[in-house]
């Protein structure tokens, strides 16, 4: 008889088109996975994978289980979620890149004052770790900059925003009518690691016009640039959603939109993956709190 958990493996091979991928999701040894998935084959008399190519291929007896084996998975998925939902609250897991992390945390924090009951787990990853966490299964969803054009996901724009410059309060450029990539490249910069995306297009125009430029520090938040920033250790391009309130007495503040395009944000989440109540209704929070967030 073939049992639930045989195919919650099957499924998940064949979604991440490997033994080892689809143990790790699982929380389970990879023999385990294997021995399911030749279970399966001998009580139903066919072969599921093509395991001489790599990845591993899914064979066309194979694809006829999954469409009719995934809704069965789900729905149970769907009945542990949901019961453990009123049993205990649950646990919401949201990737995010690191500079929208942070408009993430203060809507986080209205909704675990609205639902005590419900934890949060934030997971801060470079974009593809992000999409690779939601891709998986190990994330609920992902707030990152887009669209995001995956074919596992599905991309909801919720807001855009515009990139600035942060000086300190008495700094010369502030003086200045019009402000250039060869002015900013004249300064030294405090910029976030190789991988952020504002650094990448900062970095890419001061080489397309053959500008030399310093990077003096790369820090891990834009709120530790902000400190130093404000204490004159040099100037920053940052995104405006890393702006809070208050910032303006510390900082110069200057926009940028007529260097860098509008990025757009938004929500990603697996397509066809069965959100229960608590996600669906954080995913509402989270579009209503961004969308109410000036960003520009």
């Amino acid at each position: 008889m073939v049992e639930i958990r045989e195919l919650q493996s099957f499924c998940d091979v064949a979604r991440l088109r490997s033994m080892s991928k689809a143990a790790e999701h699982l929380g389970l040894a990879q023999p385990r996975v294997t021995t399911h998935i030749k279970r399966l084959e001998e009580e139903l008399g066919v072969v599921l994978f093509d395991r001489i190519r790599r990845p591993i291929r899914i064979t066309s007896a194979g694809g006829t289980l999954y469409r009719l084996a995934k809704p069965l998975v789900d729905g149970v998925g769907a009945l542990v979620a949901e019961m453990t939902e009123v049993g205990e609250g649950g646990v919401i897991t949201v990737a995010s890149t690191p500079v929208l992390s942070h408009p993430l945390l203060r809507v986080i924090s209205a909704f675990r004052a609205a639902h005590p009951q419900v934890q949060i787990l934030v997971r801060s990853r470079t974009l593809s770790e992000v999409t690779d966490l939601v891709a998986s299964g190990d994330a609920d969803l992902g707030l990152v900059p887009g669209p995001e054009r995956l074919p596992a996901l599905e991309f909801d724009e919720v807001f855009v925003y515009d990139r600035v410059l942060l000086v300190s309060l008495e700094h010369p450029l502030l003086a200045l009518p019009y402000i250039s990539f060869a002015d900013i490249a004249k300064w030294p910069l405090l910029l976030m690691g190789l991988s952020n995306r504002t650094r990448g297009l900062l970095e890419a125009e001061f080489q397309r016009r053959n500008l030399s430029y310093q990077v003096i520090a790369e820090l891990d938040s834009m709120d530790t640039i902000k400190r130093h920033v404000a204490l004159g250790a040099g100037i920053s391009v940052g995104p405006r959603v890393a702006v809070d309130a208050g910032d303006e007495q510390q900082l110069g503040i200057v926009s940028l939109e007529h260097l860098f395009p509008q990025e757009h944000a938004g929500i990603v989440t697996l397509r066809g993956r069965y959100q229960p109540v608590r996600v669906q209704g954080f995913i509402s929070a989270l579009r209503e709190g961004l969308r109410g967030m000036v960003t520009r």
